[in-house]
């Protein structure tokens, strides 16, 4: 259940030309096609039974200290750097290849050269809405579909998609490195759930670093695909559980069977659908994943973590939200939004910041 897609942006411009996130593939909500598209999707909802749910909690207590804003930078890690932005668009070094893709957020001109751009390897193009799919174009070469990749000493596949994305979004690295710093410290085996896991980057790295990890996705070529990264790198002995289920439904099924988590990631879609039909939406079901994943941390919990893509909301709608589920857990809320910076051809020159979204993470102190 997953889907998040940012809007839109325009053809490849050389530099100077005039002029968020993830509507994933694997999302079980259908690209855009015939109209009408509304009558037929409220139909859809009308017969899919929604997210499992039960009354939210009535917390009592302090609400955690906060901090806020934070802005959580990446200028790159491993085989990732973002080399340039504009004009609607990003360019981005994926190990050998360097990547043209739609950025809605780049508003100003590219800083290189047009021929830098020109240089590409793989350009997306097609329908740049929300919803939309499109095809790579590959002006030097044709290109397989995919390529190994490392980030934080990881392997995985970087993947060509038809909904542009590339099988891992590198500003969650921040999270990542939080999260593996926390495990290699703790000194006890920890145990971390990764909630829309994806294509298992974030689940590998914890696994890496030597926690027990459950991955839940409700797409089952996302699971596939997450295995398959388990292979490449030669990880199938590290405890991971692959579950391949509706989100919500896991883990109200946690809480009810008194399974909890010390550190709990969270990327839930703007909007999805369970592999059953299942409804999600973002502002209407997330008060009540958030008090049930608040239900299944550890009491000795390290952190729970929000990242929200392509909503109409200011982070302070996430950060008192985040606030208000932890009452009487003491501990701080600190929420903002997570950037990438250029980092130029060489991956060490910064530039302009650009921002992917928006997150809220707790922790005890």
């Amino acid at each position: 259940m997953r889907q998040k897609e940012r809007r839109p942006s325009h053809k490849l411009q050389p530099a100077g030309s005039p002029g968020n996130r993830r509507n994933d593939e694997h999302s079980s909500r259908p690209p855009k096609a015939v109209k009408p598209l509304a009558a037929r999707e409220t139909a859809r909802e009308a017969a899919a039974p929604a997210a499992s749910e039960r009354p939210l909690k009535n917390r009592a207590g302090d609400r955690p200290h906060e901090r806020v804003p934070v802005i959580l930078e990446s200028l790159g890690a491993g085989d990732f750097h973002l080399i340039d932005s504009g004009n609607g668009l990003k360019l981005e070094q994926y190990g050998p290849y360097r990547i043209v893709r739609p950025e809605g957020q780049a508003l100003w001109q590219p800083s290189l050269a047009a021929h830098v751009w020109e240089k590409a390897d793989a350009i997306f193009t097609g329908d740049t809405d929300e919803e939309g799919t499109g095809r790579w174009r590959f002006p030097k070469e044709a290109l397989g579909e995919t390529w190994p990749l490392n980030l934080l000493d990881v392997d995985f596949y970087g993947r060509f998609t038809s909904f542009r994305h590339v099988g891992v979004f590198p500003e969650q690295i921040v999270h990542w490195s939080w999260m593996k710093e926390r495990v290699e410290a703790a000194g006890r085996p920890l145990k971390v759930l990764n909630l829309f896991g994806y294509t298992g980057v974030a689940s590998l790295v914890a696994a890496a670093a030597g926690a027990e990890v459950t991955h839940v996705d409700a797409s089952k070529k996302a699971i596939g695909w997450a295995r398959e990264n388990q292979a490449l790198g030669r990880m199938e002995k590290l405890p991971i559980r692959w579950i391949c289920e509706d989100a919500m439904k896991f883990i109200l099924r946690e809480e009810r069977r008194g399974n909890t988590y010390d550190i709990i990631l969270t990327d839930p879609p703007k909007f999805g659908r369970g592999p059953n039909g299942e409804v999600w939406h973002l502002f209407e079901h997330l008060p009540l994943m958030l008090d049930v994943c608040r239900d299944i941390l550890s009491p000795q919990a390290l952190g729970l973590v929000l990242t929200a893509y392509s909503i109409r909301a200011s982070f302070y709608s996430i950060h008192e939200l985040m606030r208000e589920t932890m009452r009487g857990a003491g501990g701080v809320v600190e929420s903002g939004e997570l950037v990438i910076r250029e980092a130029g051809l060489d991956g060490k020159t910064k530039g302009r910041a650009l921002s992917t979204s928006l997150f809220s993470r707790w922790v005890p102190k």
